[in-house]
């Protein structure tokens, strides 16, 4: 595993395919509108909120951000960047920024449309939030894993 302008990726020990900081870094490019700059936004206050953020490139190029399970994913449409936040469901949202995906038991999403101004205090807490819930389920299975010894 490489270390790239700090922040973590898994999938740079695949051999033959670029480290999926690059590979995030051209989707952004690749895009070319407000749907990279949006993606490249949502990118810089997930890497704010945590700068041990992980990234990776998975399901055939859907950027993900981890740290101690997945935060999110940055998908882009043609008419949305979509963050899906994948234990949504149980994070609090006091500011309503969830507008998709809201039936599911687990996942919750984000849907951003262009011209969409987002709240970024919001977000990072809504992002902090998923972080701090990840650590603690990963905290509360070691803790199990000792008990059972």
């Amino acid at each position: 595993m490489k270390k790239v302008t700090g922040t973590m990726t898994k999938t740079d020990a695949v051999e033959g395919q670029a480290p999926a900081s690059e590979r995030i870094d051209a989707r952004i490019a690749e895009l070319g509108d407000w749907r990279g700059k949006m993606l490249g936004r949502v990118r810089k206050l997930i890497k704010e909120v945590d700068p041990e953020v992980v990234e990776e490139w998975k399901w055939r190029g859907v950027p993900v951000w981890e740290h101690a399970g997945i935060i999110c994913t940055g998908e882009t449409y043609k008419a949305v960047v979509k963050m899906t936040f994948a234990k949504g469901a149980s994070l609090e949202d006091p500011s309503g920024l969830f507008n998709s995906s809201l039936d599911g038991n687990t996942r919750r999403a984000i849907d951003i449309h262009e011209g969409q101004e987002i709240d970024e205090d919001a977000l990072k807490a809504l992002i902090r939030a998923a972080v701090d819930l990840n650590l603690s389920v990963q905290a509360e299975r070691s803790g199990r894993s000792r008990k059972k010894t």
